[in-house]
C-alpha cells in the first residue's frame, strides 16, 4: 500500500494561514464593523468581504485584487504583511468602501428575501 500524499507542508504553512485570515477577520469586526467568512484549502486561507474583494493569506502575507490595469489589460494587486492585520484591514476597508459605493445591490438583495 502506499503512502498517502500530503499537499501541506509539514512546518504548519496551512495553521499560519488560518490563523492569519482569522486576525484579519476579527479585526475587520472589531476595529470596522465589518463582516467577513473564511475559506481554506491547499495551504491558502480565504477572506471573503464583498462582491469582487476577496483577500488572500498565505501566513506571511494578504493580497487582495486592488483594480485593473486598462493599458496593460490585467488586474492589479495589492498586498500586505500577515503580521500586520490592523493596518491590512485598514487598507482593505478603505478599498472596501470605494467598492460599496460603486457596487450597488439587485434590487432582489437590497429588499430582502422574497422567501420570508
Amino acid at each position: 500500500m502506499h503512502d498517502q500524499i500530503i499537499a501541506v507542508p509539514k512546518n504548519g504553512k496551512k495553521m499560519q494561514a488560518v490563523l492569519a485570515a482569522k486576525r484579519l477577520r476579527k479585526t475587520f469586526e472589531t476595529e470596522h464593523g465589518i463582516h467577513a467568512d473564511i475559506h481554506e484549502g491547499y495551504g491558502l486561507a480565504l477572506v471573503s468581504i464583498w462582491v469582487g474583494l476577496v483577500v488572500w493569506c498565505d501566513g506571511e502575507w494578504y493580497w487582495w485584487r486592488a483594480g485593473w490595469d486598462d493599458r496593460r489589460k490585467r488586474v492589479l494587486y495589492a498586498r500586505h504583511p500577515a503580521i500586520e492585520p490592523s493596518r491590512a484591514a485598514c487598507r482593505i476597508a478603505f478599498h472596501y468602501a470605494h467598492l460599496r459605493e460603486s457596487h450597488t445591490l439587485s434590487s432582489p438583495v437590497a429588499g430582502g428575501s422574497p422567501c420570508a
